[in-house]
């Protein structure tokens, strides 16, 4: 019999030097960068719309979201689409690493502070063979209002 002990799978992707990491299950894919639709009068995180295979989806600078400097998007830049509240999601990220399972026995609480992101947005550390990777909590990187505001770009 199974412990009760379980790992997490999740995506790893990098923003500036920081590795962070999104659980499979929230992940629908992960695309090369598109061309973006700029949509006016929307936050400056929300990079505008993607025609992904025919779904129009909002798309949103993790940079820009969490106040980290903006650096110009390369061949590495990546989209990570997620699923939530009933819709999907682009998440622009420095580049998509590799999937990873994480044991739970490594992860830890957030701390007080971490790095550039708003320990709101944190879910957890996991340290894992001397890497630090921050657990995000998309129900709180996407929160509410900002949903409101994709719903509507959306449209």
């Amino acid at each position: 019999m199974e412990n009760q002990k379980s790992d997490q799978k999740v995506i790893v992707f990098q923003l500036q030097d920081e590795e962070y990491a999104l659980g499979v299950e929230q992940v629908a894919s992960i695309e090369r960068m598109l061309p973006i639709t700029r949509v006016p009068q929307t936050a400056d995180f929300v990079k505008g719309v993607i025609n992904l295979r025919g779904v129009v989806i909002p798309v949103l600078d993790l940079r820009t979201r969490f106040n980290i400097k903006s650096s110009p998007y390369n061949e590495s830049t990546r989209i990570i689409v997620v699923y939530f509240d009933g819709m999907e999601v682009g998440l622009i990220v420095d580049t998509a690493n590799d999937v990873l399972d994480i044991p739970e026995d490594t992860m830890e609480d957030p701390p007080a502070v971490v790095g550039a992101v708003d320990v709101d947005y944190i879910k957890g550390i996991a340290n894992l063979d001397h890497r630090l990777l921050i657990l995000l909590d998309l129900q709180k990187v996407l929160k509410s209002d900002d949903m409101i505001e994709l719903k509507s770009v959306q449209g």
